[in-house]
């Protein structure tokens, strides 16, 4: 069964909250982050991606960078605009995306869970981006970011957060500029606290949503913190990470899609061709074509959008990971025609998050970046959990979770 405890969270006063509060350190690139947090000196953007108050050439992996994260991290507790709970606790973060709302409980999961696998990960990890979030941890001693877990609905646990969020105000309320909603609850009730905690422990598994590096990164630390320590008890605070957790039957996956630099040297004509072996092939002009069912994908190729159907034999509804359109792509068309062997690893291909619309896509292709761009139909919960409860690993960026976490709103110190 899994673990989940309350901790003292660093949190930032009522009213710098929204100021402080950022989008997460892997959405936004370092001059996105450079012109958001421009005119904002509270922006935790400051701590999650340090670069952007150093010059534009520095290596985003130098040890200066990690350097200036921890120390602008103890400049905002020296200011005052992250200070610690005085009792361990359970928080609500709620999440309004138009219609739809999400409650989520943010505690602590647990090191020794992660590697015996009772934290149950779709994803496999890139080496560099995991390195990177480790040294994050390491030099701050914080996890700064929460991770994004799901779990099978819990009644218990819906009734004590529909409880709190219907009879009390919340500590934070604010919608930030992307026009995300964020509601937080601080949970101190002792009596409620331990029933959190004991409904939790019946949960036998946690699923990593979003966060595979940061996730393997505290984990990772954690574990070494633990070997370096000869009088290790287990109840350290580098023993548990940060984590907000969200019933299953909440969330909704959109679409995470893919861009590549080149066509493998294949002319246009003669890529399409071998594509006409795996898909039907409809050419759609010049107006957007985004996927509507599963094996159903859209391709955006030299101005005009096409239509890519799966033929039979393609895929394998009966296999978790045969069914998926990410395994058809990755199998048939990245491999097999664009000779893109490894995902984590290969820079001919990049991954865009589907809430920045086929319009993102376009733009990478017409700017003359990337050759060309395929959107999919989005995988389902209950398509990533078969999938994490039988050991298996989705290709890389398979899934994108809205709304993103935001950065800030409490973070998780190391320091017992």
């Amino acid at each position: 069964m899994a673990i989940l405890k309350p901790f003292r969270g660093l949190r930032p006063p009522k009213d710098i909250v929204k100021d402080l509060a950022s989008r997460p350190y892997d959405v936004l690139d370092s001059k996105e982050a450079r012109a958001e947090a421009k005119s904002n000196p509270y922006s935790f953007l400051r701590v999650v991606k340090p670069e952007i108050e150093l010059p534009e050439d520095t290596d985003l992996y130098s040890q200066q960078v990690y350097d200036k994260a921890l120390e602008n991290f103890k400049k905002f507790q020296e200011n005052g605009w992250l200070k610690k709970d005085e009792t361990a606790n359970f928080y609500i973060y709620a999440q309004t995306w138009g219609e739809k709302i999400q409650y989520g409980i943010v505690g602590c999961a647990g090191v020794e869970d992660y590697l015996n696998e009772i934290i149950k990960k779709h994803e496999l990890t890139r080496p560099d981006k995991e390195e990177d979030r480790m040294k994050h941890v390491r030099i701050v001693n914080a996890n700064a970011e929460p991770v994004f877990f799901s779990y099978s609905v819990v009644p218990e646990i819906d009734n004590i957060v529909k409880e709190i969020t219907l009879n009390s105000l919340p500590e934070y309320d604010f919608v930030a500029d992307d026009g995300f909603g964020h509601k937080f609850w601080v949970i101190d009730n002792r009596q409620t606290v331990e029933k959190l905690e004991k409904h939790f422990a019946e949960v036998p598994a946690f699923y990593v949503a979003d966060g595979h590096h940061r996730t393997a990164a505290a984990a990772l630390v954690g574990n070494e913190k633990k070997m370096q320590n000869p009088n290790h008890t287990g109840n350290e605070e580098y023993n548990f990470f940060m984590a907000v957790l969200f019933p299953d039957n909440q969330l909704t996956i959109i679409d995470y899609n893919r861009v590549v630099k080149d066509l493998n040297g294949l002319s246009k004509e003669e890529f399409l061709t071998r594509l006409e072996e795996i898909f039907i092939v409809n050419e759609k002009g010049t107006e957007e074509y985004k996927p509507d069912r599963l094996h159903n994908f859209s391709m955006y190729l030299d101005g005009n959008w096409y239509e890519l159907d799966a033929r039979e034999g393609s895929y394998d509804d009966n296999d978790p990971i045969g069914v998926l359109d990410v395994t058809i792509l990755s199998k048939h068309v990245l491999d097999n025609i664009l000779g893109i062997k490894n995902l984590r690893t290969d820079k001919r291909i990049d991954f865009v998050g589907g809430i920045r619309g086929l319009g993102e896509l376009k733009k990478r292709v017409d700017s003359g970046e990337m050759e060309v761009a395929f959107a999919l139909y989005p995988v389902t919960m209950k398509q990533l959990t078969d999938i994490a409860d039988t050991g298996n690993i989705m290709p890389p960026k398979t899934t994108w979770f809205e709304p993103k976490l935001r950065s800030g709103l409490v973070i998780h110190s190391l320091e017992d």
